[in-house]
């Protein structure tokens, strides 16, 4: 965020704009245009002129955002009209430009934007990094460790879209300390993005000497109609990818340069400024409060905090003593709409610290108010003491390079720092590892024949859950080529076996992928080949399904009849949350059965695990693993027997129920033979998985044997 500039007339102000906007850039106008161009100067004039009430709309937006976030996890639009604002502090700094005759100087304004707004995220970043290493769960150090060098790589929105990160969630305990960057790395991009429309305005200028500004509104006027039809579609498809994605909020930039553009021109009368003006603050207070937009952004609904930001920029200063302005552009205001970008990137990393620390979904009425202030004073502090004297340090702006360099030491030090911490914690890991075998046995302690020798106190494993996923290694080829298309698409194989004894398909969703780290091992030791067609959130059924999910299974069907293996392997029971009577046979499931076990393919149904409301593994964490809150009965999760033994009536169809390996003794605990059971709350890591092996394999064995139209038993 640059500091306000009042300079005198003939001085030009930076053309480096802050996150939200800066006054600054539309500070002071530049220096006179050319001799004769007296259009081009009244036009550059038109879009002059400090601004301090939306320095201080900065500081309203910011506040609802701290407040809504603090106290009531709903979305306030504040962020929104920060993008717009940033929007159209741009385009009158740069219209200024085009319309004075002078050059744009993209490469200086790319190294001067990053190398003001890097050094104080930088600061952010790697004290954030400090609290994750020392208050967070070990589960999700990784994980946000990688987010910190995408948030200091302006990608951070992209790293929680590919995520599929709930902004709306409740419990913000859970949430990322970085997850408030998706709005930087979102102006980032358009930072970068943005300059090339007015390379395009200036091109046309320099060529025909026309009027840049029709130029500019028809192409942010095409922007805006693309990016906000793009918005609409995606955020009723796909929410929670939408809300980070950058396409998405591209209008909502487009909008704020169109105000800019058309401002110039609009000269409304006091009374209907100051009704602009007050209309303007209550509509966007009030957004938050009437309606819930939680799942609605960055959809149409925005265009309300949005439309009531534009109603109180138009409004302006309406000379009246009654007028919101005056308020606006009270000095603490504008004081606080400076520090707008430092308490803005604090207030999100204490927050969730505090709830990690307190073990809490939400901050209380008190703790809340002690947040604000803290988060307020915090800013206020690193925005006096940081973040205005490296903007006036004059060393990097005498030199490109040294703009370019202080942005290279910036992202250096963020993602050095990273990269140091993951290779200390890899060492660590292997060294754990290589002592697995004897101190952290998994599932191997349930056998009645086990006798622990290893370390009672050796840490639990894994230490993160960044790499406890585990699929089939390469894309079907060869004899294992699906001419279905959809097929192919989830189409996994392991490396092809030659002559093996069986080949087996495990077909399903997630809740079968998972038990690839006990497939795998039993299939090397018995020289099986092993196929997937894995559709998330599919249970393999042709009946009663989504049509997505109808059309994958029956893709899947479709190959498995043409290819014929000699077993499929499946979830024969769908488990729901913290619901053990409504757990059921996966729902189309038993014609499939009919129709593969006539065809001599031996079906074997794996029952579903539990699928629980809280995260076992992070509880244990956070309180131990003997915590009886982080255990549950699996009379509570999952039915009182297994739902799929109707099906063993079919010849051909064997059951597994691997329940007694998951929630040994009836109870469904965190941590098993010194190893995490829990992915999350309802998948299991591959470590443990990998540990029923040798007490599955047995059981596998048998099951594959079993012929179609032969006796079960």
């Amino acid at each position: 965020m640059l500091p306000r500039d009042e300079t005198p007339a003939t001085a030009a102000p930076s053309s480096a704009p802050a996150p939200w906007g800066d006054a600054a850039s539309a500070g002071a106008p530049t220096a006179s245009a050319t001799p004769g161009s007296s259009d081009s100067a009244a036009r550059v004039a038109r879009f002059s002129g400090f601004r301090p009430e939306v320095q201080g709309l900065r500081a309203v937006a910011v506040l609802l955002v701290v407040v809504y976030h603090v106290f009531m996890g709903r979305v306030s639009g504040g962020v929104d009209v920060f993008l717009l604002i940033s929007a159209f502090f741009m385009t009158l700094s740069f219209v200024r430009r085009i319309e004075g005759g002078r050059p744009l100087g993209l490469d200086r304004y790319w190294l001067q934007t990053f190398r003001r707004l890097l050094p104080l995220a930088t600061v952010v970043i790697r004290g954030t990094l400090a609290v994750v290493a020392f208050v967070f769960p070990r589960t999700d150090v990784a994980e946000f460790r990688s987010q910190g060098v995408a948030s200091i790589l302006y990608l951070e929105n992209w790293a929680l879209a590919a995520n599929e990160v709930n902004y709306y969630a409740a419990d913000h305990s859970t949430a990322s300390p970085f997850q408030h960057f998706w709005s930087l790395s979102v102006q980032g991009q358009v930072f970068l993005v943005w300059p090339l429309i007015f390379a395009l305005a200036w091109f046309v200028k320099r060529r025909t000497g026309r009027n840049s500004i029709p130029v500019l509104a028809v192409c942010f006027g095409l922007v805006f109609a693309a990016s906000l039809a793009f918005s609409v579609v995606t955020t009723a498809t796909q929410q929670e990818f939408a809300y980070f994605d950058t396409r998405a909020r591209l209008w909502e930039f487009a909008l704020g340069s169109l105000i800019a553009l058309a401002i110039p021109y609009l000269h409304p009368g006091r009374v209907l400024r100051v009704a602009l003006g007050w209309l303007g603050f209550v509509s966007m207070v009030s957004v938050g409060v009437l309606v819930d937009v939680q799942g609605a952004f960055p959809g149409w609904i925005a265009l309300w905090p949005l439309l009531s930001a534009a109603a109180i920029i138009v409004a302006g200063q309406s000379g009246s003593r009654i007028g919101f302005d005056r308020f606006l552009s009270w000095g603490p205001i504008v004081r606080l709409g400076d520090a707008a970008y430092a308490l803005y990137l604090v207030h999100w990393p204490l927050l969730i610290a505090y709830l990690v620390i307190r073990e809490r979904p939400e901050a209380g009425p008190r703790s809340g108010v002690a947040l604000v202030v803290l988060s307020v004073v915090l800013a206020l502090v690193l925005t006096r003491w940081f973040e205005e004297p490296v903007k006036r340090w004059a060393w990097p702006e005498a030199r490109k390079w040294r703009m370019g360099l202080v942005i290279v030491v910036c992202m250096g030090l963020v993602t050095a720092t990273a990269a140091g911490w993951a290779a200390v914690d890899r060492h660590r890991e292997a060294q754990l590892e290589a002592q697995a075998e004897r101190n952290n046995p998994g599932a191997r302690v349930l056998d009645p024949a086990f006798e622990f020798t290893g370390d009672p106190n050796a840490p639990v494993l894994p230490q993160s859950m960044g790499d406890q996923w585990v699929g089939l290694p390469q894309e079907c080829s060869g004899l294992y080529r699906s001419l279905n298309a959809t097929a192919q698409g989830f189409c996994r194989q392991t490396p092809e076996v030659w002559d093996p004894d069986k080949v087996v398909a495990v077909v399903g969703n997630s809740h079968m992928e998972q038990y690839m780290g006990a497939l795998i091992p039993v299939a090397e030791e018995e020289n099986w080949q092993l196929i997937s067609v894995l559709q998330p959130g599919c249970g393999f059924g042709v009946e009663g399904q989504s049509a997505a999910c109808r059309e994958g299974n029956e893709a899947a069907l479709e190959y498995l009849k043409a290819m014929q293996p000699d077993v499929v392997i499946t979830t024969s029971t769908r488990s729901e949350l913290m619901s053990g009577e409504d757990e059921h046979v996966v729902t189309g499931l038993e014609q499939i059965v009919h129709e593969l076990t006539a065809d001599d393919i031996t079906v074997v149904g794996f029952r579903d695990n539990p699928r629980l409301d809280f995260d076992p593994t992070r509880c244990a964490q956070e309180r131990s693993p003997d915590d009886p809150l982080c255990s549950v009965s699996s009379d509570v999760v999952l039915g009182d027997h297994n739902p799929a033994e109707a099906l063993e009536t079919i010849p051909g169809f064997v059951g597994v129920d691997p329940t007694p390996l998951i929630c040994p003794r009836g109870e469904c605990v965190p941590v098993i033979g010194n190893v995490a059971v829990w992915l999350d709350s309802h998948h299991l890591t591959w470590d443990y998985t990998r540990s029923m092996a040798p007490l599955l394999h047995d059981t596998l064995v048998r099951a594959v044997q079993v012929t179609p139209g032969a006796d079960a038993e």
